[in-house]
């Protein structure tokens, strides 16, 4: 089996990765940062996400498995003093894969002036004004549904939904439903202008298109990464359950209401 392992940068995390690092080599595994089976993360979320993007290219290839060396992760099921065990469990257990549905963010430009540009996204997608309001429809499954006026929008995945989108009052949602949640940031809401003022969930065969009705400069976010969008030029964003998916190795269970529970209510 071919393995990598990604660091926070910390010197604990940079640590810990070494004696990964040295333990699987010793074991006969190959490192592989190029076409790896699994990728062993150790930090937070965020340096889950960076190698979620990293390998994004074989997903249907890569699994990954995280180690958090600071708060609760969402993403990474084990903690520094479990470092031994989970080196153990790669070395010697088939891991189970469990997947989670992913986000397709697909940007076009007006006039056909760039190409369009696919992303995927493991926790969501925003799109925000930097000036002004941030005025476009909303059509759903080809149907125009409401006109949005506000800061902006943000289309979660379900395993996203405990992020930005939680932030926004939006509702947390089991991963294995293939589904997608738009919130809202700021919404105008008066005696003429009006949007549903609630939260979206949208189920895996619909598709979500934003149109963009006046001129102003947007920013465009896949997780925490600010996208190149050329503000000026942007025409449409479609938002859609992708097919593809993120593949976790679980060595043992970890419900994810009980990580809910560890993040959001257990001191």
């Amino acid at each position: 089996m071919k393995f990598t392992v990604a660091s926070r940068g910390d010197t604990l995390s940079d640590e810990l990765c070494d004696t990964i690092k040295t333990r699987l080599l010793a074991a006969d595994l190959a490192h592989d940062s190029e076409t790896p089976d699994i990728v062993i993360t150790v930090g937070g979320d965020g340096t889950f996400l960076e190698a979620f993007h990293s390998y994004a290219h074989r997903l249907e290839e890569t699994a990954f498995v995280g180690i958090h060396t600071g708060h609760l992760g969402f993403y990474a099921d084990w903690v520094p003093e479990e470092t031994e065990h989970l080196i153990t469990h790669i070395i010697k257990t088939p891991f189970q894969i469990v997947e989670y549905p992913l986000l397709e963010v697909v940007i076009r430009y007006r006039g056909g002036q760039r190409e369009p540009r696919r992303h995927l996204a493991l926790n969501e997608s925003t799109i925000k004004s930097t000036e002004g309001s941030l005025v476009c429809t909303v059509e759903i499954k080809g149907e125009a549904f409401e006109t949005f006026r506000g800061d902006g929008l943000c289309m979660s995945t379900p395993s996203g939904s405990t992020a930005y989108n939680k932030a926004l009052g939006g509702a947390i949602l089991h991963p294995s439903l293939a589904s997608i949640q738009l919130s809202e940031m700021a919404s105008i809401n008066n005696r003429i202008y009006r949007t549903l003022g609630s939260p979206l969930v949208l189920p895996q065969h619909h598709t979500c298109l934003l149109k963009l009705l006046n001129d102003v400069s947007v920013q465009v976010t896949i997780d925490h990464f600010n996208v190149p969008v050329f503000a000026e030029n942007v025409d449409t964003i479609q938002v859609r359950v992708a097919e593809e998916k993120v593949r976790f190795a679980r060595f043992r269970p970890f419900p994810f209401w009980k990580r809910v529970k560890e993040a959001f209510i257990s001191e």
